[in-house]
């Protein structure tokens, strides 16, 4: 689970704020879960006050992890995004730090950088309690804990200026940081961008008919006139044909796990993309159409429509649907930006609701999102949505710098409205209107009648 997120400098944070999950109050658990941190953050905030900048960190940091390895060629340098509205803020490290809890033990792995180069990383664990060092780096300076295995320290020789030794160390297979370093590759999760394109999972074919039973049951009751869902593929024409990689030769029936396989042996810096990419060239070129998501409505005997003509709210709702089984299912973050643009506030509030089930959600998987649609504060259909603990709030200052903060600091009783005092301006986090100026603005009447004297001046 994310205990935390600490990032500084980095888009509009200038200064540290941190994403805090572990709980001030006793209701924000359900008393059968032996959940360390929330499984609900709910980031509330006025346009261009910073809450997709905080999300943005987030997947900043992960994308690091990942690609560094990749991406770091000698002398690159690490393309980052300091605070732009202050001079020294370009000169100055941007920041960023997780505390995860792996099967039971808590991590810390955070690490500093400027455009040229890491400065600072370091990993440690908490076994029992007690603080351990894996590695602590300090620019081309490491030290490591007594326990650290020799296989570990030697990735020092191998880790460049501008790469993450995190990264080397997961390619190189050492098991001490494999943890944290599954935690970002498998374990963190981005909701997919509102697009006119099929989602991935589609084309790749990574979706069950399970899964698609259950979208069927999310469409269906979300009153979208969908009836059912269906992958639509067709047979390959493969007869004779096989796929030779490296020596191996693989029959047609084996095409889909080999695909898997050298994405993630390419990901993780082995295996050769070009041999891959002629046996995906010719895997392609017997494989027919690509599959198709067909979304039928009421008579069967009509024609189902096709991802293309299916309006943009059903869309939105089967790839935030996909992307909320998976990480139910298996555990993970799921974060997800402008919930209230992809869904009715009742259905934010029953996927809100998911999480904190301990039935349907047994590995404690959480779910960050950042709205505007202040509903969610209060309560639906007669419960609650969200809890003290799961409400955040963001405000961007003169100075364009964003201040990230809980409820919690206000000391909210469990009755208050919390929906009404967030938009009369009580928790802050709403935006600072010039009505009248905004009118003026937009009232296209007024900008034609005005008057003007020869100079150019209004009368």
């Amino acid at each position: 689970m994310l205990l935390s997120f600490r990032v500084e400098n980095h888009k509009s944070i200038r200064e540290e704020q941190q994403l805090l999950l572990t709980p001030t109050y006793d209701d924000a658990r359900p008393e059968s879960a032996d959940w360390e941190a929330v499984t609900v953050a709910g980031i509330f905030g006025a346009n261009a006050s910073g809450k997709s900048n905080l999300l943005d960190a987030l997947s900043f940091m992960q994308d690091l992890v990942r690609w560094s390895l990749n991406n770091g060629e000698p002398g690159s340098g690490i393309h980052r995004e300091p605070f732009a509205l202050n001079a020294e803020a370009a000169t100055e490290p941007s920041i960023f730090v997780v505390d995860l809890m792996l099967s039971g033990v808590r991590h810390t792995y955070g690490f500093s950088i400027n455009g040229a180069q890491v400065l600072e990383e370091w990993l440690y664990t908490y076994p029992k309690r007690r603080k351990r060092v894996v590695f602590d780096r300090d620019g081309a300076e490491f030290e490591f804990g007594d326990r650290t295995p020799a296989k570990l320290r030697q990735v020092k020789d191998l880790t460049s200026p501008n790469v993450l030794f995190l990264t080397v160390a997961a390619r190189a297979l050492n098991e001490v940081v494999e943890p944290v370093y599954r935690w970002f590759s498998e374990e963190l999760f981005f909701a997919e961008e509102r697009s006119s394109e099929p989602p991935a999972w589609v084309t790749e074919r990574q979706v069950t008919q399970e899964q698609l039973t259950r979208l069927s049951e999310l469409l269906r009751s979300a009153d979208t006139g969908v009836r059912s869902v269906e992958l639509k593929t067709w047979p390959r024409n493969t007869e004779g044909v096989f796929v030779s990689l490296e020596g191996r030769v693989v029959p047609p029936e084996e095409w889909d796990d080999l695909r898997k396989e050298e994405t993630e042996k390419i990901a993780r810096g082995e295996g050769d993309p070009s041999l891959f990419s002629a046996a995906s060239s010719m895997i392609a070129q017997t494989s027919g159409p690509p599959p198709r998501l067909l979304f039928h409505h009421g008579d069967p005997s009509v024609r189902p429509f096709t991802w293309e003509e299916e309006s943009q709210g059903t869309r939105t709702l089967t790839v935030l649907g996909y992307e909320v089984q998976r990480v139910l299912e298996a555990g993970g973050v799921l974060v997800v930006d402008e919930i209230d643009a992809r869904l009715h506030p009742h259905l934010s509030a029953q996927v809100i609701a998911l999480f904190q089930d301990t039935v349907r959600n047994p590995h404690g998987a959480q779910l960050i999102f950042t709205s505007h649609d202040a509903a969610l504060l209060g309560q639906i259909r007669g419960e609650r949505v969200l809890l003290r603990d799961h409400v955040w709030f963001v405000e961007k200052d003169l100075r364009g710098q964003t201040t990230l903060y809980p409820l919690s600091d206000f000391k909210p009783r469990g009755e208050d409205n919390r929906a009404r005092r967030y938009l009369v301006g009580r928790y802050g986090g709403v935006p600072d209107i010039d009505e009248s100026t905004l009118r003026d603005a937009l009232s296209q009447g007024d900008v034609e009648t005005r008057a003007f004297d020869p100079e150019g001046v209004p009368r």
